[in-house]
């Protein structure tokens, strides 16, 4: 990724300066066009797909992709402003051949939508595209859901016709969660991460527009859309549609949802524990698997609550999640070891039980989805606690 990066912003230099120094008019023969590539399942930044606008002069001999995907991991402090989502991304050009050599490496299809625009909009559109490429205009605030390497091609192509474009409407009710189920079905743990760390504003019903920030709905949007011009004329937004490169039949099946098993393989493993540290006086045991459950729920809840107060990160608060994955069973957890503190550690059990059951009771009631495969993490967690509570109260 990285020498792909150096190597972008090289060849970004050298188009700009060559077509500043030449101050270049778009021939008759340009073509302005959306490239869309599809998901790609190698990599969790893939899965989503990717847009860049072309731009195509065979009179002026250059063939452009102008890329919003840019980004570094040897930026300054990338991870710690990754998690708050401060992340910045540019927008580069670079050549189309070694562009589409890349998803043809991935074995990733790319989809061509060619713009019908009038001569003085294609313009309008590349000198829009070589100014945003500019060292000084070329980072911006990445953002998932509201401004990214979809919204952005969007936002050019709009801002530089003369005129309105009428997209085709979806006519689904969705949300940002149901779009993104959409692209992660085929990876189930990062389905289960995303529903952790996303809440209940993720699933409220989204509009058309909000829908585009994924590269294929913008794609589809474009499909049979038209311009409506200043002077009233209609004419079809694109003039023409082909594959570039095609992707390879996905025939993933998933039998059994992976988070689901191991959260029921859990389960099992914390009712015998339960059973040997209540009926057989394993009381050390319970103690043990303890401490490792309630520090990786006490992780997980951190990450949470993070996201929550500390993160520009969009849908992330509220989350109701952090009733059972919380901050404080990491600090609890190292308690649990300590005699000194247990009827500290009985009050934080006995309160955490009941939390649980009140939850799982209101299942349905809560404004957020929340996945079938969370129960029986939070059964293991409520059984541990309760469990702790019945052994207190006997040693009373």
């Amino acid at each position: 990724m990285i020498k792909r990066l150096l190597y972008t912003i090289l060849i970004f230099y050298i188009s700009i300066l060559h077509l500043s120094a030449q101050q270049i008019q778009l021939s008759d023969s340009a073509k302005v066009s959306l490239l869309t590539s599809a998901p790609w399942e190698k990599e969790v930044y893939a899965l989503f797909g990717h847009t860049a606008i072309r731009i195509q002069d065979p009179i002026n001999q250059f063939d452009l992709v102008f890329n919003y995907g840019l980004f570094s991991f040897d930026s300054p402090n990338f991870m710690l402003r990754f998690i708050k989502g401060e992340t910045d991304y540019m927008v580069g050009a670079e050549n189309f051949n070694r562009y589409i050599s890349e998803y043809k490496s991935r074995g990733v299809g790319i989809t061509e939508q060619v713009f019908n625009l009038t001569q003085q909009e294609k313009q309008a559109v590349f000198d829009a595209l070589a100014i945003n490429s500019l060292p000084e205009n070329r980072v911006y605030r990445y953002n998932y859901f509201y401004d990214n390497c979809s919204t952005r091609p969007r936002d050019i192509i709009e801002n530089n016709i003369h005129g309105t474009i009428h997209y085709t409407p979806t006519k689904e009710k969705q949300t940002y969660r149901d779009l993104v189920h959409e692209c992660v079905w085929a990876q189930p743990w990062v389905r289960f991460g995303i529903d952790l760390v996303i809440g209940a504003d993720a699933d409220k019903e989204i509009t058309d527009r909000q829908k585009k920030f994924l590269p294929l709905y913008l794609m589809s949007a474009y499909n049979n859309a038209n311009i409506k011009s200043t002077d009233g004329n209609t004419r079809a937004l694109l003039s023409e549609q082909n594959d570039i490169l095609l992707s390879p039949k996905n025939d993933t099946i998933i039998l059994i949802d992976p988070p689901l098993a191991i959260g029921c393989l859990l389960l099992v493993i914390t009712l015998i524990i339960s059973f040997l540290s209540y009926k057989k006086n394993c009381i050390l045991l319970g103690k043990i698997f303890d401490t490792f459950l309630f520090i990786t729920a006490g992780v997980a809840g951190s990450i949470i609550f993070f996201l929550m107060f500390f993160s520009v990160h969009p849908c992330t608060n509220p989350n109701w999640n952090i009733i059972w994955l919380n901050p404080f069973q990491l600090i609890f957890a190292f308690f649990f070891l300590i005699k000194f503190f247990s009827k500290y550690v009985y009050y934080y059990h006995f309160i955490n039980f009941v939390a649980l059951i009140l939850l799982l009771l209101a299942w349905f009631l809560i404004p957020q989805y929340l996945e079938l495969a969370f129960i029986p993490y939070i059964l293991s967690l409520c059984v541990r606690s309760g469990t702790n509570v019945l052994q207190y109260k006997n040693r009373s």
